[in-house]
This record gives structure tokens, sequence and C-alpha cells, in this order.
């Protein structure tokens, strides 16, 4: 079943459950994937910890409540597959089967983003206003950070669309 990103986002859900459905339990026992999964586990830990450190999560939270709107813009779901919503399964995050704020981002939730598998953009993207109130030693550990998640990622996202010979399609 190819999930193509030009699905629309429900689709892409729907069809993320299905492979869920199919693949979990081979998926968890199969060469590297468990090990990768508990590595990106840690890794999106790690992440997250040096953001609320660094306070990027409150100052993020702070520009889509207060100040109009964040980087979570309506439409930023359109960058995920089925692939990368499957790895969420596989992480235990729960889907949305709905939007919480229409003028979002379909995965921002009230207490953030409710996924744990990121697109790279929003996993490593840092606006004029963090990058002027980060110093150079915090962006260069974050960035630091934010790789490994984001490299662990890609090799479990390659070796479980080389498991299940699934490719994307735009």
């Amino acid at each position: 079943m190819d999930v193509p990103r030009s699905w629309p986002i429900e689709e892409k859900i729907e069809a993320a459950h299905a492979l869920f459905a199919l693949w979990e339990g081979r998926l968890r026992k199969v060469g590297r994937i468990p090990a990768l999964l508990e590595r990106l586990e840690q890794n999106v830990h790690a992440s997250m910890q040096a953001m609320r450190a660094l306070r990027v999560v409150q100052t993020c939270k702070r520009c889509e409540e207060l100040e109009g709107g964040s980087c979570c813009g309506a439409g930023i779901e359109n960058r995920y597959d089925g692939l990368q919503l499957l790895i969420n399964l596989l992480m235990g995050v729960s889907l949305p089967d709905r939007h919480t704020y229409t003028d979002s981002c379909y995965f921002l939730q009230a207490d953030g983003c409710c996924l744990k598998a990121r697109h790279v953009l929003c996993v490593n993207y840092l606006c004029t206003k963090l990058k002027s109130t980060l110093s150079q030693d915090d962006m260069v550990a974050l960035q630091t950070i934010v790789g490994e998640e984001l490299d662990t990622g890609f090799a479990l996202y390659e070796a479980i669309k080389s498991h299940v010979g699934l490719g994307t399609s735009e």
C-alpha cells in the first residue's frame, strides 16, 4: 500500500492505521527496527529536554497563543507520509481524527505537537526570534541533539520502508 504525500491527511492516517494493523508485530521484531525505535524514543526525549531547557518550547507556545501564530501553520501536516505516521503509531502516538485548530497544523494539539517522530522541518527549524535569543553555543548544542534524532528517524524510516517494500510518491 503506497501512501502518497498528496493524499489528504485523514486518508494518510487511515492508511497508517492499516499498515500498523498489518505490520506492527513483525516490525517490532525484525532486524534493526526495534533498536532504532528505542533509540528514537531516547533521542526525542533528549531533544525535548534540550528545547525545554533552552526555552524553545515556551517561546513557541507564547508565539502561538499570544503573537498570532507559530511555525505550525495549516498545511504542515501535508509534509508527512504514511510511513512517518506509522512510525508514530509504533511509538505509541494516538493520531488525531480532526483538527484542534483549523488554522494550524493538523497535529498541533492544546499541549503542542502530538507526534513524536516529526518531519525534519518541524524538528530543525529555528525562527529569527529563536536565533536571536539563543547563544551560538546553545544553537550548536541543540542542533547536535536534534541532529541525532533526525539521523535515527531517517535510519528507522529507511529500515521500515525496506522491510515493508514501500516507498512514497508525490
